[in-house]
């Protein structure tokens, strides 16, 4: 199946094309159904205002929509990234039979998490790119003004988090080369130099996890200053509608919430990225 063709997410992407397409397409369609119910909302009040009774029933066509289309990539996602997971695991062990227990046991740990990533990451950063394309019109169909603001505040994020790109990488590697460790400490039944591995898995996790809040605390503060903004733009120049405030104040905390995930799905790739070189060594 995968013709000792390298371990990676695009090996994975070739081999299951079909598979994952479906899953692809299913998530597009349900975040773009999610991305515009607050369009949607915002029209079903102008309407109501004004006893127009059409875009109520057009959200509830889109809520219905949106359950049938959810529900159904759920009950799919778990069967097609099931398969693909043991089929990639039963590779590993057989390219990998000649190491030690302890790297081999590792290492098949580390491939499944490229499926953990296509299955639970990469869907969310598709949806979290859809919601940023969709919050980001929206907002500039009100006013170009509201979208500036949110671009602005796009690009400074991405500046920060590649200030930490390699603080992330070579902490993600630390990390992996302590796990690979673990059964052939365990071998040895020695409880102080596994208590040894432990702390050391631990100061490598803290690290990490306050590296990743530090990322977060500067992003997240940058991206709520573009609610307030936007906010206080639209309440003091823009002559807006209820309706159209709702929208905009919602589709502002959309690409708050939609940029956040950004620097977070970054530093799985680090991680992806360090574990895909490590997986395809052959000692």
């Amino acid at each position: 199946m995968f013709d000792k063709k390298k371990m990676s997410l695009v090996t994975l992407l070739k081999v299951f094309r079909w598979k994952v397409g479906l899953t692809w397409l299913l998530t597009i369609l349900e975040t773009g159904l999610m991305a515009l119910i607050p369009l949607f909302i915002g029209l079903a009040i102008d309407g109501l205002m004004t006893r127009t009774f059409e875009p109520l029933y057009i959200l509830c066509g889109v809520l219905a929509a949106l359950l049938v289309v959810a529900t159904g990539r759920r009950v799919y996602d778990t069967r097609a990234y099931g398969t693909i997971r043991v089929a990639l695991t039963a590779e590993m062990a057989n390219r990998n039979s000649t190491l030690k227990i302890s790297s081999l046991s590792a290492r098949v740990h580390m491939a499944r998490e490229l499926v953990d990533f296509l299955e639970g990451e990469l869907p969310a950063i598709m949806t979290s790119v859809l919601q940023l394309v969709v919050a980001v019109s929206v907002l500039a169909y009100f006013n170009w003004v509201l979208a500036a603001s949110a671009l602005t505040a796009g690009g400074l994020m991405l500046v920060i988090y590649g200030l930490f790109h390699r603080r992330f990488f070579r902490l993600n590697r630390a990390l992996n080369a302590q796990s690979e460790k673990e059964v052939s400490l365990l071998e040895r039944r020695d409880p102080p130099i596994f208590l040894k591995h432990l702390r050391s898995l631990r100061r490598f996790d803290v690290q990490l996890s306050d590296t990743e809040a530090a990322v977060y605390g500067m992003i997240f503060a940058l991206l709520l200053s573009v609610v307030i903004f936007n906010l206080g733009y639209t309440a003091l120049v823009m002559a807006a509608s209820a309706g159209a405030v709702f929208a905009i104040v919602t589709y502002s905390w959309d690409f708050v919430d939609g940029a956040v995930s950004v620097p977070m799905a970054l530093q799985s790739w680090s991680r992806l990225s360090e574990i895909i070189e490590r997986i395809n060594k052959t000692t």
